[in-house]
């Protein structure tokens, strides 16, 4: 327990979340090249990409079962010791593969284990993380911070596969996997030095205290219970399925348009990930609109038109490098944007539980989208625009009749769909629309007590 003289000496305020976010940064990025080089390894194994899928989906099933529980704990305990505790988990998992590749007795069945303990950490990394932004930081700085946390999550997409591709042969795997572990102890160190304080007791959190079940149920019952922020959370839903119509099919459609090149897909793939790293070193630095839902309908606008109606249009690199990096730089605006709404309306005490909720339910359309939209490209959009198909005539002229026309007509139609969602949004849904004057901000709200 940290007296309040360890407390004054310790960095608090945007120092420590850069702190933290240093160490965070470093060694997500090390975790990507470990990913990257355990592919390899993996595919080199068994030449399946099936075994690939199974390690996603050991990922996802415990992150999917237990985040309303890791939401519970979140807001239970120490937010510090949760941070510390994924990223605790995450190393036990890399060490674990370390010693059975340096012993020569690594299996693909180790690599499912492995995926499943990273699973069970990141299901509390998230809401740890994005709850303990609301306790060490001032609402206005909101945005910014979380401008800084997506660069964690893209600037390993520009910078873990050449790295990796450089070392691999140099150090091998089990060079990468020390890397990694050296990493995880800096980014547990960073945690170490900083203060993170608790949030102070609310009405809304002594109200949702209870067993584990009625405080898991808690975050979908607050969230329910908001009209604004069920208006927001829904809007986003809509928004995801339309552009999970698209963006499941990038793949195919660049690889087809392209004569199957794969040094094409890897270039707009990179863009991708250039895009995403502007748009968070712009965010970090500005840190948007101070009307948060203006950033939202702007970048969503902007997203529909160039990020999928425009993508969809492409028909070689010359189009398609410079929509990826222009387009994906406004998701992260309107994600930070999102994000620094439900920081600043939310009692921080029940982010937590709330978080947790809000990321489940958001994560819905991604069951159902990645099959949908391959089944429509295959056996609807690819039939529709041959030469002789009821499309053709149509979007002919726009896109062309040969082999990938059907699924850049599905990118341009799911971007108009996107624009008419953000259009109605704003135009029909007043609780959407007003939500940051209708709704009141967590620091407004009652406290039980004037300390943790």
């Amino acid at each position: 327990m940290e007296t309040n003289n360890e407390k004054s000496e310790r960095p608090t305020g945007m120092l420590a979340f850069t702190i933290v976010w240093a160490g965070q940064l470093v060694s997500v990025l090390a975790s990507s090249m470990t990913q990257f080089g355990l592919t390899i390894w993996a595919y080199q194994e068994t030449g399946s990409a099936v075994t690939l899928g199974a390690i996603q989906t050991a990922f996802i099933i415990p992150f999917m079962l237990l985040t309303p529980f890791a939401g519970v704990w979140v807001d239970r305990y120490n937010r510090k010791l949760m941070m510390m505790v994924s990223d605790l988990t995450a190393v036990l998992a890399t060490c674990g593969i370390l010693a059975l590749s340096l012993t020569g007795r690594l299996e693909i069945w180790h690599l499912y284990v492995a995926a499943a303990v990273n699973g069970l950490g990141n299901t509390f990394q998230w809401p740890a993380y994005s709850a303990a932004i609301s306790t060490m930081l001032p609402k206005e700085k909101y945005g910014r911070a979380y401008g800084m946390m997506s660069l964690i999550e893209s600037g390993p997409g520009v910078l873990a596969p050449i790295l990796a591709g450089l070392l691999l042969p140099v150090i091998r795997l089990t060079g990468i996997l020390t890397i990694d572990v050296v990493t995880f102890l800096l980014a547990i160190g960073g945690l170490l030095i900083v203060h993170i304080p608790q949030p102070k007791r609310t009405v809304e959190g002594q109200a949702g205290s209870g067993g584990l079940l009625k405080e898991a149920a808690y975050g979908f019952k607050y969230i329910f219970a908001r009209k604004g922020l069920l208006s927001l959370l829904i809007f986003f839903i809509f928004l995801n399925f339309a552009i999970g119509l698209a963006f499941p099919v990038v793949a195919p459609l660049i690889l087809t348009r392209s004569g199957n090149d794969s040094a094409v897909f890897g270039a707009v793939e990179s863009a991708f990930a250039v895009g995403a790293v502007l748009g968070g070193l712009i965010v970090g630095l500005w840190g948007g609109f101070k009307r948060q839902m203006k950033n939202i309908f702007i970048g969503e606008a902007l997203t529909g038109l160039i990020l999928v109606s425009l993508f969809g249009l492409g028909r070689s690199l010359p189009l398609w490098i410079p929509v990826a990096v222009i387009g994906n730089i406004f998701p992260i605006f309107t994600n930070g944007a999102s994000q620094a709404i439900w920081q600043a309306k939310v009692a921080p005490d029940v982010q937590g539980r709330v978080f947790s909720a809000r990321r489940l339910i958001a994560w819905v359309p991604s069951l159902v989208t990645p099959l949908l939209s391959a089944a429509l490209a295959d056996y609807v959009m690819e039939p529709a625009m041959r030469p002789a198909g009821p499309l053709a005539e149509l979007f002919g002229w726009l896109v062309g009749t040969e082999p990938g026309a059907g699924m850049a007509v599905q990118f341009f139609l799911a971007g108009i769909a996107y624009m008419l969602i953000v259009l109605v949004g704003f135009l029909f849904f007043p609780s959407l629309r007003n939500l940051e004057d209708d709704l009141p901000d967590h620091d407004k709200m009652e406290k039980v007590e004037t300390s943790p």
